[in-house]
């Protein structure tokens, strides 16, 4: 071979230089999204988020919290990233899935470390309530306060610092070191800087954003414009349903009104539990904590199936094993029971309630919360898995 000294010095300097060029080499913004995203995020086109059609008969504020599309959409990401979990296994969205309202088919969510106490509650219309506190027993009074929590909680997402577990200054430095979670923190606050009020504000604002007004009873609503007279676009069993709903005890009706208002048909404030005491791990141990509630909108999906078991505890898998509870309340181990549950007080106490409704009312109240159930919450992307993999 000639001169083989030279080719071999030539060789080297090209294979230098693709090195060179290959290290040189830095993915652009784009790039790194749609690698992780697929077509799913666009943030020159995001999602809409901020300007949703609430109606005008919605009386309660969305909790204060102005939601920007930018921060709802990282919130998006946030909510369904697993990396939020030790183990990277679970996300918000493992325990609120958006084909069931948000909310769970099990009993008790899995977490990295175990199950859940309580029930995954759905995340439907959560910023429309008259209240500010959340979880069944309220023990948080913000929903920026709340959002926060499972990824603190050793069982459910496991940054406890418990038991050797990493802290939630961990989880901190986990997301700063992701390279989209510095293109999309830096998008929405002009830095890469990530700490827990900026995850409370965007995760709190894609949670809010999650709102469901498109059902039957809206329609019915918003023809009459009037929610006491009869729908048009009712059943005869419906309206019967709404009736009752709507309507005392004293007057002949069921007296769901008196805790679950319509039309947000949120919890009221400042009540007491509603006599389903049970916990999920025994049932002989009693938890009368439970104050708070979901909404009753979406309590089955379009296809009339229910979007997971009720209650804190899970007990109730039909709507006619919830209207049997409340038909007949129960004052066996009963402790703050509200009294709005209440048929008397007797020389021994208070006697529970007893509706004594027929089969055909009982089967009307369930037509009425079936009018409930709206369709754009279950298959609207923007607030789909944002993840193109995942």
């Amino acid at each position: 071979m000639k001169y083989p000294f030279i080719s071999f010095i030539a060789l080297a300097l090209l294979l230098f230089s693709c090195q060179n060029n290959q290290d040189e080499y830095q993915p652009t913004d784009e790039a790194i999204l749609e690698s992780v995203f697929g077509n799913n995020i666009n943030l020159s086109s995001p999602e809409t988020y901020n300007n949703q059609n609430i109606p005008s008969y919605i009386r309660f504020s969305n909790k204060g919290n102005a939601i920007e599309d930018k921060k709802a959409l990282l919130g998006r990401v946030l909510f369904y990233d697993k990396q939020l979990s030790t183990d990277n296994s679970i996300s918000c969205a493992s325990c609120h899935q958006q084909e069931l309202a948000f909310s769970d088919n099990s009993i008790a969510s899995i977490g990295v470390n175990g199950v859940t106490g309580r029930h995954s509650m759905r995340l439907v219309n959560v910023g429309f309530h008259p209240g500010n506190n959340f979880f069944w027993n309220e023990r948080v009074n913000s929903l920026e306060g709340q959002v926060t929590q499972p990824i603190k909680d050793h069982t459910e997402m496991g940054f406890s610092g418990e038991q050797g577990a990493p802290t939630f200054d961990d989880l901190l430095t986990k997301l700063s070191e992701i390279d989209y979670y510095r293109i999309l923190f830096n998008h929405v606050y002009g830095d890469t800087s990530i700490n827990e009020e900026r995850l409370q504000e965007t995760l709190s604002q894609f949670v809010l954003s999650i709102q469901s007004f498109d059902s039957k009873y809206d329609q019915g609503l918003i023809l009459t414009g009037d929610p006491g007279p009869a729908f048009p676009n009712f059943s005869m069993s419906e309206n019967r349903g709404k009736f009752l709903f709507t309507t005392t005890p004293q007057n002949g009706g069921a007296g769901c009104v008196s805790c679950h208002v319509p039309p947000e048909f949120a919890i009221k404030d400042d009540i007491h539990n509603n006599g389903v005491i049970a916990t999920i791990a025994d049932p002989n141990i009693f938890d009368h904590a439970n104050t708070r509630s979901p909404s009753l909108r979406d309590l089955q999906n379009p296809s009339g199936n229910l979007n997971g078991p009720m209650m804190h505890n899970g007990s109730f898998t039909s709507l006619m094993e919830m209207i049997e509870h409340y038909n007949d309340i129960d004052m066996t181990n009963q402790q703050l029971l509200d009294p709005l549950l209440f048929q008397s007080v007797g020389p021994n106490g208070p006697i529970g309630q007893q509706l004594q409704l027929s089969n055909s009312d009982k089967q009307a109240l369930i037509n009425f919360l079936q009018t409930l159930t709206g369709d754009d919450i279950y298959t609207n992307p923007k607030w789909s898995n944002p993840f193109e993999n995942q």
